[in-house]
């Protein structure tokens, strides 16, 4: 795995640049393996790990939204495509706007714009509380929140049992907190790429009235919804890689 200024980062593929940015408690091999090869024959594909999560250099002591734009900004390889997932997503609006030179156009799934949403903040602060206190109840929290019933459900009982069983990165908790801290008010109205904002109908987790908080606080962008719960990269890869690719290369 290439590193850069200490972020580490998976490169695939040919062709303009697309970096595609994970989200809490999660990694670019978690986020994105799955659909890595749905856009290799069109794009280079780069899949970086920020602060918390995989290899790349961890500071310490609370984390930053700037830390995190840095650290993805460093594994451009140019002016590219920047799809983001979660926290991912706020990275990468807020990338978009301090950096528009970097960024072609831009993908945002399941991201909010502010936390002043008291049912937002229950979930997040129950999550954060899970992860320091009761690491079994903070692991069947995750699929809870995370997928839709239906998801859950089809998995069956083995399935749900490798759910339980695996490990989030060592900065989960931090991670969580940074979620607490998100404001990208007075960012979103600066960000100029062509963006497509994608909300998930059944996200127990981040609402989908914020994804479309986001799409309206971006000027001229577009809007999609997929009928998932929040980590919608796995319960509608085939839709989900449908929609970003016709948007990508429009």
């Amino acid at each position: 795995m290439p590193e850069v200024n200490g972020v580490h980062y998976a490169v695939a593929g040919s062709g303009p640049g697309l970096v595609m940015v994970h989200g809490t408690g999660g990694d670019s091999v978690t986020n994105f393996a799955h659909l890595v090869d749905r856009f290799t024959d069109v794009r280079t594909v780069v899949t970086p790990d920020y602060a918390g999560s995989g290899r790349t250099y961890d500071p310490g002591g609370e984390l930053t939204l700037d830390l995190l734009v840095k650290q993805v900004a460093a594994a451009f390889p140019g002016p590219s495509d920047l799809v983001g997932f979660s926290l991912g997503a706020v990275v990468s609006a807020a990338l978009a706007a301090t950096r528009p030179e970097l960024v072609r156009r831009l993908v945002l799934i399941a991201g909010w714009t502010h936390t002043e949403d008291p049912r937002l903040r229950l979930g997040l602060e129950t999550w954060a509380r899970l992860a320091s206190s009761d690491p079994k109840a903070f692991a069947a929290y995750g699929p809870l929140v995370a997928f839709s019933p239906r998801h859950v459900s089809s998995l069956g009982e083995e399935g749900v049992k490798a759910l339980l069983s695996a490990q989030a990165p060592p900065g989960t908790a931090r991670q969580i907190e940074l979620d607490l801290r998100v404001d990208l008010r007075p960012l979103l109205p600066r960000i100029t790429s062509p963006t497509l904002v994608i909300g998930a109908t059944q996200d127990y987790l981040v609402p989908v009235e914020h994804a479309r908080a986001m799409h309206a606080a971006i000027p001229g962008s577009r809007y999609a919804e997929l009928d998932s719960g929040h980590v919608v990269v796995h319960e509608r890869p085939v839709e989900l890689s449908r929609l970003i690719r016709e948007f990508i290369v429009r």
